[in-house]
């Protein structure tokens, strides 16, 4: 799937690499990668899965709109889901699908933004958006359009999708596609643009849960 995005030499951002998996990909690609991801424990995981590996540079910090300092809260048992936006716990209370998740503990981090991590890594041909509701604080530190780009979207959170919209709208992005879940199959035969995508998103069934929106330079790139 990552192939459409990415090729030999290229250069990913991923934003959110939790265990890794996205990193990975993007290194049996032959790409570059570089795998941000503020939690400790998760930092540590990645150091020792990657640390033989010039190709990988890994990043322990939060992606938001400006530098400094933010606080990250964590759900021990689910470290998936640990984020630095208190409205993204706000609507998972009660929320069906989300029941006994709870965020027992929190951190404070440094925050960098996409900016300044193109700044000292490169452009990237790709970046890789995962950070439960902060993506569209993630997007506002973004001046240039990378080629191609995913965020993640919850159906607890369709506001922050359509925020995102926004932002790549502003960015220049007119191409976009989206993927549910991990299914790494794209739910329109062909790119849609920003209003078809967040009618799209309107719609879905909040059993949904979560899906990624790509978006593109290319809009071959997003042709199923």
């Amino acid at each position: 799937f990552h192939a459409r995005f990415l090729g030999p030499g290229e250069l990913g951002f991923d934003v959110g690499a939790h265990v890794g998996d996205r990193t990975a990909s993007f290194r049996r690609l032959g790409a570059r990668a570089v795998a941000v991801e503020p939690q400790p424990r998760l930092a540590r995981l990645l150091r020792l899965l990657f640390r033989r590996d010039p190709g990988v540079a890994r990043i322990a910090a939060l992606v938001g709109a400006a530098p400094g300092e933010a606080v990250l809260r964590l759900n021990t048992r689910n470290p998936t889901v640990a984020t630095a936006s208190s409205d993204f716990i706000a609507a998972a209370e009660g929320a069906a699908g989300w029941e006994g998740q709870v965020w027992d503990a929190e951190l404070r981090l440094p925050v960098t933004t996409l900016d300044e991590l193109i700044a000292e890594h490169g452009m990237p041909h790709f970046v890789k958006i995962d950070v439960e509701g902060y993506e569209a604080a993630a997007l506002e530190g973004l001046s240039r359009a990378p080629r191609a780009l995913s965020f993640e979207f919850t159906t607890i959170q369709r506001e922050v999708a359509y925020a995102c919209l926004d932002r790549l709208g502003a960015l220049g992005y007119r191409a976009f596609n989206a993927c549910l879940g991990e299914e790494m199959e794209f739910a329109h035969a062909a790119p849609v643009d920003a209003a078809v995508m967040r009618h799209w998103i309107a719609a879905l069934p909040h059993a949904a849960n979560s899906g990624d929106v790509y978006a593109a330079t290319e809009p071959a790139r997003l042709t199923a």
